[in-house]
């Protein structure tokens, strides 16, 4: 097992109907506990590192080497994605870092714009047998720039995708980035028309604040890859602060960063779970 294309965990997921996590990685704590989590349940995960991951950690090497090397020694199969990247240098710095796919995301651009920007990123992409996810309708809570009431139109992704040749696509669907509480309202009659018009498997961002049951109904109504970050975090940095607040005097890091890997973990491994649909059996008829 271990580090596997993304590909393959997709394919497998979408010709099953069910969903697959895929989940930030912050540092190597985050990724230790993303793949802890899905060892528990003994379910693939996607770890994903985003173009802002990399800028904090000064470049995207250090923590790909630090999520591959977590990944490689995996006892279910991992896959490593480049996440929301703007930048194009970075995605073809990732094709030579053993990324199995990559998300380019010019979905800021105009349409003309967006569509030849992908399109140049899937070319250089197959050359190195890496998937390529993009995204079409912006999906809010990026600095605040979403026009309320965004949706991707199913025509316009279903051009997109073929004129592009991308092999996964994003889609702006009612749900939206860096949100802390679960109250976020999916169309899903919008979800199925994508599904219907999309020949390539479809990418929830922004599912933190989507709660479980609309995650369940997502999957159902054709969504496969399922994007989570803040809501991880959250474990994490709550657990973290349960310990300095009862141990002040604590100084050793490790100590409470690995009470924020545990109930990462714990939190990844029921997440994953959920998107499997095994606890959902007549949903995964639906």
């Amino acid at each position: 097992m271990g580090l596997i294309p993304t590909r393959t965990l997709i394919d497998t997921a979408a010709a099953a109907g069910t969903g697959l996590g895929s989940f930030n990685v912050l540092h190597l704590e985050t990724a230790e506990a993303i793949v802890a989590g899905a060892e528990a349940v003994g379910l693939p995960v996607i770890l994903q590192i985003s173009q802002n991951c990399a800028a904090y950690h000064g470049g995207l090497e250090p923590i790909t080497l630090a999520a591959a090397a977590v990944a490689r020694t995996a006892d279910v199969p991992v896959a490593l994605h480049l996440d929301h990247a703007e930048d194009e240098q970075l995605v073809y710095q990732a094709l030579g870092l053993g990324f199995g796919s990559v998300m380019y995301d010019g979905a800021h651009l105009p349409y003309a714009d967006n569509v030849a920007a992908t399109a140049r990123v899937v070319r250089r992409a197959a050359a190195h047998g890496v998937f390529v996810e993009a995204e079409l309708g912006k999906v809010g809570g990026k600095d605040g720039a979403h026009a309320p009431g965004v949706r991707t139109d199913p025509g316009e992704a279903a051009a997109f995708v073929e004129t592009t040749g991308v092999d996964a696509l994003a889609v702006a669907v009612g749900s939206s980035h860096a949100m802390t509480k679960r109250g976020a309202a999916l169309d899903l009659e919008l979800i199925a028309q994508l599904k219907a018009s999309v020949p390539v498997p479809l990418v929830l961002h922004g599912s933190s604040g989507v709660p479980d049951d609309l995650l369940v109904l997502a999957v159902g109504a054709g969504m496969t890859k399922i994007n989570v970050s803040t809501h991880l975090n959250g474990f994490f940095t709550r657990a973290v602060r349960e310990v300095l607040a009862s141990q002040p005097d604590l100084v050793d890091s490790r100590k409470y960063l690995a009470a924020g890997r545990h109930a990462l973990a714990s939190e990844a491994g029921r997440l994953l779970v959920l998107l499997s649909l095994q606890d959902q059996p007549a949903k995964r008829e639906s």
